[in-house]
């Protein structure tokens, strides 16, 4: 018989010949892992099993709706770790939101897109400092003063 070593646990293991392309050993915590990953890749190539999946997790936390709210109850050490994470990727996202980097979306500052096209009329130039990749390029910010 032939021998191998499992892809999940790197154990040998003999193959079954019942199965040549036997790729995980007999071990419960191997057999998960290998339904783990037919899973996941299930769900990656099929859209049509993606959504019945989809569809069953929807079903089954309609019909458990308390079932996170006794979990976070029953486990408070999970709830205070859950929101100083939250906490966390609130206050990076408020950086970033903030960053005068965020706001500069274009590689050259003198093309314009639909959104940002200046219309006729009068305008106060007010220079914006920033580290832009050409130094000659003036970046200002117009506030209107009258429409023409």
């Amino acid at each position: 018989m032939d021998k191998r070593r499992c892809v999940a646990c790197r154990a040998v293991f003999r193959v079954r010949a019942q199965a040549p392309e036997q790729r995980y050993c007999s071990a419960s915590a191997c057999q998960r892992e290998r339904r783990r990953r037919w899973q996941r890749e299930k769900r990656h190539s099929d859209p049509d099993y993606r959504e019945n999946q989809r569809q069953a997790q929807q079903r089954w936390a309609t019909s458990h709706r308390e079932y996170w709210r006794r979990y976070r109850a029953e486990h408070p050490e999970y709830t205070a770790a859950n929101r100083a994470k939250q906490r966390e990727r609130d206050r990076r996202r408020r950086e970033r939101e903030a960053s005068p980097r965020a706001r500069v979306d274009l590689a050259k500052m003198d093309a314009s897109t639909l959104d940002s096209l200046a219309f006729s009329g009068t305008y106060r130039l007010i220079p914006v400092t920033r580290q832009l990749a050409k130094m000659d390029v003036w970046t200002v910010e117009l506030h209107p003063i009258s429409e023409a």
